[in-house]
C-alpha cells in the first residue's frame, strides 16, 4: 500500500483535490468527503491505467505540513 499527499482546495461553490506525485490525477466535489471519496477513486484508476499500459507507479514523494504565523 501507498500514501500519495492529496491537496484539497476549497472554491466558492465546491470542493477539488489533486495528487501532486500522480499529474493529471484530480477530482471535484460539493463537500470535503464527496471530494475525499472522489480523489481515492481517482487515484486507484489512474494507477490502473499505469500499470495497464506497462508505466511505473511513481513513488509518493512529496510531503505538504502546515505552518502557522502571526497575523496582525
Amino acid at each position: 500500500m501507498k500514501e500519495y499527499t492529496v491537496i484539497y482546495e476549497r472554491g466558492k461553490r465546491n470542493w477539488s483535490a489533486y495528487v501532486p506525485d500522480l499529474p493529471g490525477c484530480i477530482a471535484t466535489g460539493k463537500t470535503r468527503p464527496q471530494v475525499e471519496r472522489m480523489i481515492r477513486e481517482a487515484i486507484e484508476f489512474h494507477i490502473e491505467g499505469l500499470i495497464g499500459r506497462g508505466d511505473p507507479v511513481p513513488t509518493p514523494s512529496v510531503e505538504a505540513g502546515v505552518v502557522s504565523v502571526s497575523v496582525e
